[in-house]
Parts: structure tokens; C-alpha cells; sequence
């Protein structure tokens, strides 16, 4: 079973719902872990603070500087290329699969924004998910990249990225950056129909893009990280600073630039609540595009509770059922194929940049 949005929703209602959901509320007297204020550090973004990551946002450059076809290979009804292009000091490589016999500007940009922590593979994911969209998936051009620091493989070669890596942050500067590579090198793409489908870590990535860029009008968010301030990540860190490190997407970067450096007197709570606010789509939910919303009950690496303190945040915003929906599936894991009838949903929803 799923749950779908009720969009009729009074918004008094919605704000009794948000104090049950992940987003903000007092922490009482001080609570300290390990000499960490919890307190302080999770205390609710003020509007200057956030004001202050959007402004370092948009001094960031994300054009397509250096770029290089670095090699192509010819598919059964398409042709992909592998690109590299400077992202800052960094050299990042990414893939652009585009349909044979298209037109110029003909065919809408979807950017596939991969999970974990290991780069991406064309060929046992990329294509994989290629073949799940049926019908239309000769009708998109899509664009992979790797992010820093990882790699991104076909045929037994690899390219890597360079580093350090940046899960969530820097890593939405290497996939705007290779959107803008696509305007460069690929006449058939129209960026005035740009989507994202983005899994686990990737999902955090595709948010975080739409709300950067205005460029994407639809992210297709399974599973993904949204809000570091809510108690999934507290409970987290809790267990990071006692010396328990969950397996999870981005979490040894954290743990070794943010949470074990607090703990030891290297940085204040006050200097990390930057990188908590740059990480959470859920304080910008305003800004996000039409949205799709996908997550488990079952989740056991990224909590529903996450997926649900973004539900929560849309609503609040206003969002209805024309540019908004979320499914939470009650036996559905951290895998797409274990939430039934979301791949059609997907492709249902993706229509839309076809429609334009």
C-alpha cells in the first residue's frame, strides 16, 4: 500500500502536522554529546544564516569552462559521450547519452543523479534505468555526472574526477556545471526542459540543483536526504561522536571534516551549522520545482522521515497536486524496484517535459 497526498489540506492543519514531522522545534534545556551542543548546533537556520549560504551560492561559477569530448561510443539508438570540463580547480568527467536522428533543440535534458558513495556505472545502472523508462526513453537526452572525487565507467574504462570529494555541496556545482557542458556540446538538447531523477544521496543532489538552477523545472526525488537538521541526522551524529559510523552516503566525509573536528575543539558548532543548512533542500522548499516524491516506510539507510519533513515543507509552502506529489510505500525498502508502481509514476510525471 501507499499513502498518497491529500491536497486539500488546511494550512492551519498542515502547520499542526509540521510539529510531528522533521523540521524544527525547541530542544529545551542544553543537550551535549561527547562536549557537542546539540542544542547549538541544531538550533533552527535564522533567516540570515540562510540568507548567507544562498549568497555564497550564487557567487559560485558553474559554466562550461574547458571542456573536452573526451571519447564516444555509438549504442543501439543513441550515442554516448564521455566529457570532462573544469569545475573550479577541479576536473570533473560526465556523460551525455543523446538519441540518434534528433533535431536540434528537440529533445528535453533529464540528469540522472546516482546514489552512494562509488561514482556510477553506464553500463549496470545507467542503461538499466534507460530501459525501465519504455516508451520514452529515446525521447530525452540524459546527463550523468560523476562527481568529484568518484568515477564514472563503460565498457571496462574509467574516468575519475578530480577531489576532494563533497558530498551534497560541491557536488551540485559538478552537475550544473555538466548541464552547462550539455548546452555547449549537444545541439539537439533544449534546456528549457531540464529534469532530474536522483536516488539516495543523488535525490539531496537533484533538490539541491533545482534550487540552485532555473534552469530544471522536475526533480524526481527516491529516497534522498533533505533536511540535517531533523532527528535522523542527529541520531546520526549522536552515534558518530560515540564512535558507531553507519554505513551511509557521504557520512565518512562529514564525520571527517565536520563531526570528529567539533568534538575535538577544532571547530564550534557555530562553524558547522553552514553545512547543515547548504544540505537541506526542506529550508528552500519554496524555491523547488514541480517535485515527485518517492520513499519506504522500510527505509533502513535513509529514514522516511526524511522523505515525509520535505512532504511536510512543500505543503507549508502552499505546493498542490499540479506541481506536487509524494508516495510513501508501506513494505518499500531503499531500492526503487521494491516501491510498487513508482517506475510508472516516474515515467508519468516525466511526460510533462514532453508536454512543453
Amino acid at each position: 500500500m501507499i499513502r498518497r497526498v491529500h491536497f486539500a489540506v488546511l494550512a492551519t492543519f498542515v502547520a499542526t502536522l509540521l510539529s510531528g514531522c522533521e523540521l524544527y522545534s525547541s530542544m529545551g534545556d542544553d543537550r551535549v554529546v561527547e562536549g557537542v551542543s546539540f542544542t547549538e548546533l541544531f538550533r533552527p537556520p535564522t533567516a540570515s544564516e540562510i540568507q548567507s549560504v544562498e549568497s555564497e551560492w550564487a557567487g559560485r561559477m558553474t559554466d562550461a569552462v574547458d571542456v573536452q569530448v573526451v571519447e564516444q561510443f555509438t549504442l543501439a539508438t543513441s550515442t554516448l559521450s564521455i566529457v570532462s570540463h573544469q569545475v573550479g580547480d577541479v576536473r570533473h568527467y560526465g556523460a551525455i547519452i543523446v538519441p540518434d536522428g534528433a533535431g536540434a533543440g528537440s529533445l528535453p535534458v533529464i540528469v540522472y543523479a546516482h546514489g552512494g558513495d562509488s561514482g556510477v556505472s553506464i553500463d549496470d545502472e545507467v542503461l538499466l534505468v534507460l530501459s525501465l523508462l519504455g516508451n520514452i526513453r529515446n525521447r530525452f537526452i540524459v546527463v550523468v555526472p560523476s562527481f568529484r572525487a568518484e568515477s564514472i565507467r563503460f565498457q571496462e574504462r574509467t574516468w575519475i574526477s578530480d577531489g576532494p570529494s563533497s558530498p551534497w555541496d560541491f557536488d551540485v556545482d559538478d552537475a550544473l556545471s555538466l548541464l552547462s557542458v550539455t548546452a555547449h556540446v549537444i545541439p539537439e538538447a533544449d534546456l528549457a526542459r531540464v529534469g532530474v531523477v536522483g536516488l539516495s544521496r543523488g535525490a539531496g543532489v537533484g533538490l539541491l540543483m533545482s534550487i540552485r538552477d532555473p534552469r530544471i523545472s522536475v526533480v524526481i526525488d527516491f529516497f534522498g536526504p533533505t533536511d540535517f537538521f531533523g532527528p535522523f541526522v542527529q541520531d546520526v551524529i549522536e552515534e558518530a561522536l560515540l564512535g558507531s559510523l553507519r554505513d551511509l552516503p557521504g557520512l565518512d566525509f562529514l564525520n571527517d571534516r565536520y563531526i570528529q573536528p567539533i568534538k575535538r575543539g577544532e571547530m564550534t558548532e557555530e562553524d558547522a551549522r553552514p553545512e547543515l543548512i547548504r544540505r537541506s533542500p526542506v529550508l528552500f522548499a519554496d524555491r523547488i520545482p514541480d517535485l515527485q516524491i518517492h520513499h519506504g516506510n522500510l527505509d533502513m539507510i535513509v529514514a522516511v522521515s526524511q522523505g515525509k519533513s520535505l512532504e511536510a515543507a512543500m505543503l507549508a509552502s502552499g505546493r498542490n497536486s499540479s506541481d506536487f506529489e509524494s508516495y510513501f510505500y508501506e513494505a518499500g525498502q531503499h531500492n526503487p524496484l521494491s516501491l510498487e508502481g513508482s517506475l510508472d509514476r516516474t515515467v508519468d510525471f516525466l511526460t510533462r517535459l514532453l508536454d512543453n
